[in-house]
């Protein structure tokens, strides 16, 4: 345990919680990593939010770039510090193609270090420390760091009712009437609603219908909703023969970008960051879309400790301003995520190993209840420990995620090669097997 005995409360909590509960052993892990010659016994991290599906698509671009383009001045000196203007014109020309579907006004658009820090700086302006942010169960459990630790808003994890078996929310609004009644009986305020489509862990998305009646809601209560579409182009192909049979009724997939272009309202926003979708979270670069433009006004005001490297900007508007490419780099990363999904979910159904149907993101939400010896946080946790132990393949426990549910976990698809999935999958199997034997 770190000495937080001379920094201020928040760093002595900051120093005393970690970010997550599986950092460490993620640590671990990578020291030991898989090799099929060199190591073959070693780890197989499942557990970070990665993609490392398309990077050598996406590097031979960005070389092209560095190679054959001259740096422009301005990428020396100071911008503005909601994005340079021709990053921003860049990024509303992508938006506006590859996911809303409409236009974007790049005045709009605030870009800052990262998802983490977007959050951050929206949490911060929109709420005081006290207000609470509402949170549908499960979802990302970094949010309550992101939001609490400088901000200082709470977190409210809003239980879903259902099981985990069908790859679109069913939302009804009488929950939000819940949770503002309880949130307002322990003396803090309703003040953001959070959602996350496609979701974190569980790749569901929200319907149009259901989003448009949250937005009329959160409106007429002066909630600020904000969708993270941090995976909204990492879809899977559900038209895929292999997985039609898993989705009897799907509905489309619709940006709430879109929807925010009709309503144009103060109290609706727009999270993404270029980490998932383009598989480059050591850039750092997130974004708000917002049509409230005292939240855009105090984004610059108060970001520029948060601004992106304006050769990172430079680099990347090179590329997103190439719509060939970048129309040709999707259906590329679509079409390997789908495999990956497949491959994955293919092993759990020869297993028995129920999972939720995804219908994006990097992740596969899968049940392992039945090996638990308890169901209870502690119990899930040495279930979790006893998997790594045995077959080095690292999860995330359901810990964090604020759902009530025990002995769900996470994997990420897309955090290891196709070859090392099968390595994965093998060593489940065995574990899968031995405790099924043990149990009769």
């Amino acid at each position: 345990m770190p000495d937080a005995s001379f920094l201020s409360q928040k760093g002595s909590k900051a120093a005393q919680n970690p970010i997550r509960v599986d950092l460490k052993i993620y640590s671990e892990a990578m020291e030991n990593l898989y090799h099929p010659q060199t190591n073959p016994s070693g780890t197989l991290p499942m557990n970070i939010a990665e993609n490392q599906l398309c990077w050598e698509i996406l590097r031979e671009r960005i070389q092209k770039v560095t190679r054959e383009k001259d740096i422009p001045d301005w990428v020396a000196n100071y911008t503005d510090s909601n994005g340079a203007p021709s990053f921003r014109k860049a990024t509303a020309g992508f938006l506006s193609k590859f996911l809303f579907h409409c236009p974007v006004d790049p005045d709009s658009l605030a870009l800052s270090v990262g998802a983490t820090s977007v959050i951050e700086m929206t949490s911060f302006l929109l709420a005081n420390p006290g207000d609470t942010a509402v949170i549908p169960a499960p979802s990302y459990p970094v949010y309550t760091g992101d939001i609490g630790n400088l901000p200082g808003v709470l977190r409210y994890d809003l239980q879903l009712p259902g099981e985990f078996n069908e790859s679109e929310y069913d939302f009804e609004i009488s929950l939000l009437d819940q949770a503002k009644t309880e949130i307002e009986d322990k003396g803090s305020r309703f003040r953001m609603l959070i959602l996350t489509s496609p979701d974190n862990p569980t790749g569901k998305i929200y319907r149009e219908d259901h989003l448009r009646k949250i937005a009329s809601w959160c409106i007429y209560h002066q909630i600020h909703l904000v969708v993270n579409e941090i995976y909204g182009l990492s879809q899977i192909d559900i038209t895929h023969p292999d997985l039609q049979a898993d989705y009897p009724n799907p509905t489309p997939f619709v940006s709430f970008g879109k929807l925010m272009q009709e309503f144009q309202s103060p109290f609706l926003h727009f999270w993404y960051s270029f980490s998932k979708d383009f598989g480059i979270s050591g850039f750092r670069i997130g974004l708000l879309h917002s049509h409230n433009t005292a939240l855009i006004q105090g984004y610059q005001n108060a970001g520029a400790g948060h601004s992106i490297s304006n050769y990172t900007q430079w680099v990347m508007q090179e590329v997103l301003d190439d719509h060939t490419f970048l129309a040709s780099y999707f259906k590329k990363f679509q079409k390997l995520l789908t495999h990956s999904y497949i491959t994955f979910t293919q092993g759990l159904k020869s297993l028995a190993i129920p999972f939720n149907p995804s219908r994006g993101s990097l992740f596969v939400w899968l049940d392992l209840s039945e090996f638990l010896d308890e169901k209870s946080e502690s119990g899930e946790e040495i279930l979790w420990l006893d998997i790594y132990k045995k077959t080095s393949v690292l999860l995330t426990p359901s810990k964090g995620f604020g759902h009530q549910q025990r002995g769900w976990f996470r994997a990420v698809i897309t955090s290891i090669s196709p070859s090392e999935m099968e390595v994965a999958l093998k060593r489940l199997e065995t574990f899968v097997e031995k405790r099924r034997k043990v149990k009769i």
